[in-house]
């Protein structure tokens, strides 16, 4: 996942900056557009391709091997990731909800899912080390979504930022990855009380 969404941002970044050359601006073409979801719902997707400076390509860019190494560190299984892929378009979907934001793009909204697949994964292991840690790693979530006031306007000018961001898809983010993460490990746990079950019955057989 990570690996892909990186090598897609770098082909849409390599077309915006050709397409700047002929004096065109492709990333309209791909961003997030609400209005453009009935006729072309594949922008959920292209969306998080879509980089407007090189210092948000670079920032997530670096945030998504961050949270490839986190994955790698908690050893996710593939429901995991599989929770991330499902995840990635309904992020930009849940910006719905936010109908004044008439353009989008980025990998942020998708990576702070990822994150959130990460943590809602360790909260049901068995070690109390490891929920801990996906507490903690939630919790440190939800203090970035506060410290960012998404109520306070659909889009903010962080210091040091060359483009305006839009707090709402970081919250998206960490509410579909942490649905779809808890949904993936309990039909996870109930197919494994199942088998279970089974096997019982065999061995009472």
């Amino acid at each position: 996942m990570a690996a892909a969404l990186c090598a897609g941002s770098l082909i849409a970044y390599a077309l915006e900056r050709q397409g700047a050359v002929a004096g065109a601006n492709p990333s309209v073409g791909f961003d997030w557009q609400p209005a453009l979801l009935g006729t072309q719902p594949w922008r959920a997707w292209a969306a998080a391709f879509v980089h407007y400076s090189d210092r948000h390509l670079l920032a997530n860019l670096a945030g998504a091997l961050g949270v490839a190494a986190l994955g790698l560190a908690a050893r996710v299984p593939v429901r995991s990731v599989l929770a991330w892929a499902l995840a990635w378009p309904l992020v930009q979907v849940g910006l719905l909800l936010q109908p004044g934001l008439q353009h989008y793009g980025g990998l942020s909204g998708v990576l702070h899912a990822g994150v959130a697949v990460v943590a809602t994964h360790l909260l049901w292991s068995p070690s109390r080390t490891q929920r801990r840690i996906g507490m903690a790693v939630l919790a440190g979530l939800l203090l970035k979504l506060l410290g960012e006031a998404p109520w306070a306007g659909v889009i903010s000018h962080p210091s040091g930022w060359d483009i305006a961001v839009a707090p709402g898809a970081h919250v998206s983010g960490v509410l579909v990855g942490c649905v779809l993460a808890a949904l993936a490990e309990a039909a996870h746990s109930g197919l494994r009380s199942v088998r279970e079950a089974l096997g019982a019955i065999d061995a009472h057989d």
